[in-house]
């Protein structure tokens, strides 16, 4: 299995554009996977660079309703025309950061023939954890964790969402009233879990749902992902973090909204962490 950062904050090659966002290209030995789209065209214009056809692409998804992981979808729509992709119910819930900003996906692509929505009740709570998960395909399977408790909950930081029914969402866009700004619950986020040569990885968009949480409940060989840290101070609590990921046996590959200082600080104590930045690929 091959995987390659086709777009991440950083870079270590100037001839790679970088913005704030993710965009993964994945290659096992059955399909092309591409996991996030970044927040523009700049995700297409890399893989372009490396030589990476982005009409080969198998099979597609979207990890989370926030522009900066889905602002590249329309792009990679007209790019390749026969890629699903997956989607959560949630995804297109108007998401902020704050009470202003809009950092949700373009509306306009709601409804898209390519796009497969995964419903919460397909990844329903079982005595197993994290759930039943939807099979995409043999080896790939996406679960959104939903009906997990979360123990090491972080809050939102900051980020807000709006929850509507049609009442609302008329009252709304008549501009009757103001609806109703609450803490991004995310359950928007899904996770791709990829089973194969009995090495089980685990592809994780921002892990808003809480790193450790998450690491505790799929127990995977390696991790590929955000960890949204990029926030928090250079100090015990984020070394405490640290040691409890250092505790399982899985092989973290960061990036992202991490933070490059709390990546630094945190590999002091993570000796199976390392840093996938723009342009460069892992082999696993």
């Amino acid at each position: 299995m091959k995987i390659t950062s086709l777009l991440e904050n950083t870079t270590t090659n100037e001839q790679f554009k970088v913005e704030h966002g993710l965009s993964l290209f994945i290659e096992t030995e059955s399909y092309k996977i591409l996991f996030d789209m970044g927040q523009s065209d700049l995700f297409a214009e890399n893989a372009k660079t490396l030589g990476i056809d982005l009409k080969e692409v198998d099979i597609a998804v979207l990890s989370h309703g926030h522009y900066d992981h889905g602002g590249g979808l329309a792009k990679f729509l007209t790019l390749n025309d026969h890629a699903p992709v997956y989607v959560s119910a949630k995804a297109f819930e108007r998401h902020y950061n704050g009470s202003e900003k809009y950092i949700g996906l373009d509306p306009a692509l709601q409804g898209n023939a390519r796009l497969q929505v995964i419903n919460e009740e397909a990844c329903e709570a079982s005595s197993d954890v994290p759930g039943k998960g939807v099979a995409i395909v043999s080896g790939l399977t996406l679960y959104t964790c939903n009906h997990l408790v979360r123990k090491y909950n972080l809050g939102s930081f900051g980020l807000t969402m709006v929850r509507e029914d049609d009442r609302q969402k008329e009252a709304y866009e008549n501009r009757e009233q103001k609806q109703e700004l609450l803490p991004d619950d995310f359950t928007h986020e899904q996770y791709l879990l990829i089973e194969e040569k009995g090495k089980r990885v685990l592809i994780s968009g921002c892990s808003h749902k809480g790193i450790m949480d998450i690491v505790d409940w799929f127990e995977p060989d390696v991790l590929v992902g955000g960890f949204h840290f990029s926030k928090l101070p250079l100090d015990e609590t984020l070394a405490g973090y640290a040691m409890q990921l250092a505790q399982h046996n899985t092989m973290f590959y960061t990036c992202h909204c991490t933070g490059k200082e709390q990546y630094e600080y945190m590999k002091k104590y993570m000796p199976r962490l390392e840093y996938l930045s723009c342009g460069h690929s892992i082999e696993i």
